[in-house]
């Protein structure tokens, strides 16, 4: 009989795997380099869930703009919409990340423990902003006469043209109710896959928009609702880095909220890698959250027992 823990008053632990999760750089994103890849931090999440009730939250950079990529070299179909794209990542990721727990899960002499992938959709405002200042760089890079034929606003980048898109802040997760019903059950919720589907409200409809929100942002709009007790970002650096790729970066072990928000108005963090995960790790705290952590992939463990990553504290 495989041990299974009966245990479900257990702290609530929320983690963000960033893209390299599944695909590194340098790495051209087959499908078996990415379950490769998935392993490091599914082993890790396979120990934790022991002692800990566990969402998994992800990102989709890679896979929606291979999505995307080919949307571009095939007109033999009719192209979807990018929140059907965000859909179909979902699907693909959670497949992977649901497979390969369940995998560690049975080397470690488990069983049997729930399971879901679920397919997750996120309100934003239609009177948000960034609709009309669309700034998120996704997709192929396209060269200036390419991208003087598109339908849709580009913006030039270091290796070419690339689409844009609006990139509005999440308001409330839709399936909230169920995923706090499936984590009192003790489920394993892998949700807000690529900051999940947006969509706006039509009534008691949803429609969904022709946009990206960010994954650390989600996160952060979801541990809140359902009252998590850790929320830890998972990326390609070991923590948060003052002057990062100079030779006065610093690596911090922890940051204050009063902290944290002078090096944000320092301007020390990139806007589309490190920001938002400082934003989300500071905002989480400032809501009544016991712990934020922001550490590598391949240090979640040691990140909670406090001995790698940033520890964010009030």
């Amino acid at each position: 009989m495989g041990k299974m823990s009966k245990e479900i008053n257990k702290p609530t632990l929320i983690i963000a795997l960033g893209g390299n999760a599944l695909i590194r750089k340098g790495q051209t994103g087959t499908i078996e380099e990415q379950f490769d890849n998935l392993r490091v931090p599914i082993r890790q999440i396979a120990e934790l869930s022991l002692d800990y009730r566990i969402i998994i939250t992800h990102g989709n950079g890679p896979q929606v703009g291979n999505l995307l990529l080919q949307q571009e070299c095939c007109d033999k179909v009719p192209k979807l919409p990018l929140e059907i794209l965000v859909a179909q990542t979902e699907g693909q990721i959670g497949f992977m990340i649901e497979s390969s727990l369940d995998e560690e899960l049975m080397a470690l002499g488990i069983d049997y423990r729930p399971l879901v992938s679920l397919i997750t959709y996120v309100v934003v405002s239609e009177d948000d902003p960034a609709f009309s200042n669309p700034v998120k760089p996704i997709g192929p890079i396209f060269t200036k006469e390419e991208a003087e034929k598109l339908e849709y606003p580009t913006v030039k980048t270091m290796k070419g043209y690339r689409r844009v898109v609006a990139s509005p802040q999440p308001v409330t997760i839709v399936e909230k109710r169920e995923i706090k019903q499936l984590m009192e059950n003790d489920f394993i919720v892998i949700c807000c896959g690529g900051g999940g589907i947006p969509v706006i409200r039509k009534g008691r409809m949803f429609s969904g928009v022709n946009a990206v929100i960010d994954k650390d942002l989600a996160s952060l709009c979801l541990a809140k609702e359902v009252k998590a007790d850790i929320f830890l970002i998972a990326t390609d650096v070991e923590g948060v880095i003052l002057n990062f790729g100079t030779k006065q970066q610093k690596k911090l072990d922890t940051l204050s909220i009063a902290q944290a928000n002078q090096h944000m108005n320092d301007n020390q963090f990139p806007p589309g890698s490190m920001l938002p995960k400082v934003r989300a790790a500071t905002e989480f705290i400032k809501n009544g959250g016991e712990k934020a952590i922001i550490c590598s992939v391949e240090s979640i463990v040691t990140s909670l027992e406090g001995k790698t990553g940033t520890t964010f504290v009030p």
